[in-house]
């Protein structure tokens, strides 16, 4: 098993292959691209998205902390479930354009409030603390 440090840079590569892939795709998709519907581009979110929640588990584990017990984890959780919602409905779920284009300005802006809690360890932007 790799070392803490290993693993956080893991982790946040995991992180930035993501979003990449996902603002990747969304552009895709607004520009109507059959590279959307390509077989890779289905198959390797799954592959990086998998390595990012296997990492982020271990690292809590390693850590000792669990996502009840930290609220700034809870937060990034839960709003890890979003940003996946958000970006179903943006990639494929949306019934029209113009849905699929508002939910994934908002996948993309869960996505930087994920990062900004994993920076601060702290919530003030959503509480007003």
């Amino acid at each position: 098993m790799p070392d803490y440090l290993t693993l956080k840079w893991i982790h946040m590569g995991a992180a930035v292959l993501s979003i990449a892939g996902f603002v990747l795709r969304y552009v895709w998709m607004i520009a109507q691209s059959p590279l959307l519907q390509a077989r890779p581009t289905r198959i390797l979110p799954h592959i990086v998205d998998t390595v990012l929640l296997a990492s982020a588990i271990l690292l809590a584990w390693m850590a000792g902390i669990a996502p009840w017990t930290a609220g700034w984890l809870g937060y990034k959780t839960i709003a890890l479930v979003v940003y996946i919602v958000l970006g179903a409905i943006a990639l494929k779920r949306g019934r029209t354009r113009g849905a699929r284009i508002v939910a994934g300005i908002a996948a993309i802006a869960v996505f930087a409030s994920i990062l900004w809690v994993a920076r601060f360890k702290s919530l003030p932007f959503v509480f007003g603390a």
